[in-house]
């Protein structure tokens, strides 16, 4: 089995601001995730990424928000995204006086 894209899709917010979301099913692991699943979900603001949620090997699953990092807990891909979706929407909302 070799590697499946699921998702490859940018959407854009609004003229400063666009969704990344690329998703791929793997025939093993990526050390030390558990899942088959090889994933970044980034929302990029001005230029500056304010979230992303990925994996990589030797990291596992993660999420960042703003400049901070901390382990994520994978439970598959709805509830990627949904927590993804969740974390664009406190972003915006705690930072609505930066935008335009």
């Amino acid at each position: 089995m070799t590697a499946t894209q699921l998702v490859d899709r940018r959407e854009v917010v609004s003229a400063e601001a666009f969704i990344e979301l690329v998703i791929w099913r793997l025939p093993k692991p990526v050390p030390p995730s558990a899942h088959r699943f090889k994933y970044r979900l980034a929302y990029v603001v001005s230029g500056q990424c304010v979230v992303r949620y990925d994996n990589e090997r030797g990291k596992g699953d993660h999420r960042h928000y703003g400049s901070s990092e901390v382990e994520y807990s994978f439970r598959g891909i709805e509830t990627l995204i949904d927590d993804f979706k969740v974390d664009i929407e406190v972003w915006n909302n705690e930072n609505r006086h930066s935008r335009r």
